[in-house]
């Protein structure tokens, strides 16, 4: 499971590093192999380790195709997935196209998402969060009930 937040410097080539703490496990569990891909919602990519990443690419490919929504999501989500690799020094080369589409520059910030990590460029992710976090002390950001009866 990945968690935790981490700000990255992508350098000149577009590579970053990906924290140490989750390189043995990212090594172990997909022979240092990913899948980055875009967030249909966000501006934001989305980082998966290869087994990761066969399990749900299987489950949008056999979603029915004739469904307009589920052909954008399969047409976005898998037609933007790049196959990357750890190379030795722990880093990953981010598609220039893909670092384009989420605005990222210099700064990213790495979301542990738990079977996945979301990487933001850091101005957007900062003005995210101030975001989301004015819905919620305006009451606007009401939870789903599914949410309502966990208590952290």
């Amino acid at each position: 499971m990945y968690k935790g937040i981490n700000n990255i410097n992508v350098d000149a080539k577009g590579r970053m590093a990906i924290p140490a703490r989750y390189r043995a496990c990212i090594e172990s569990q997909a022979a240092s192999k990913m899948v980055v891909t875009i967030d249909t919602e966000d501006k934001c990519l989305l980082l998966y380790d290869v087994s990761e990443w066969e399990k749900i690419e299987k489950k949008i490919s056999a979603l029915p195709s004739f469904n307009k929504a589920t052909r954008r999501i399969q047409r976005l989500l898998i037609g933007h997935a790049t196959d990357v690799e750890l190379d030795s020094q722990g880093r990953i080369l981010l598609p220039s196209q893909l670092r384009h589409y989420a605005g990222m520059d210099k700064k990213v910030t790495l979301i542990g998402q738990g079977n996945k990590f979301e990487i933001w460029s850091s101005d957007v992710w900062q003005q995210s969060c101030d975001g989301w976090l004015q819905e919620e002390a305006s009451g606007d950001g009401s939870l789903p009930d599914e949410l309502s009866s966990i208590s952290v």
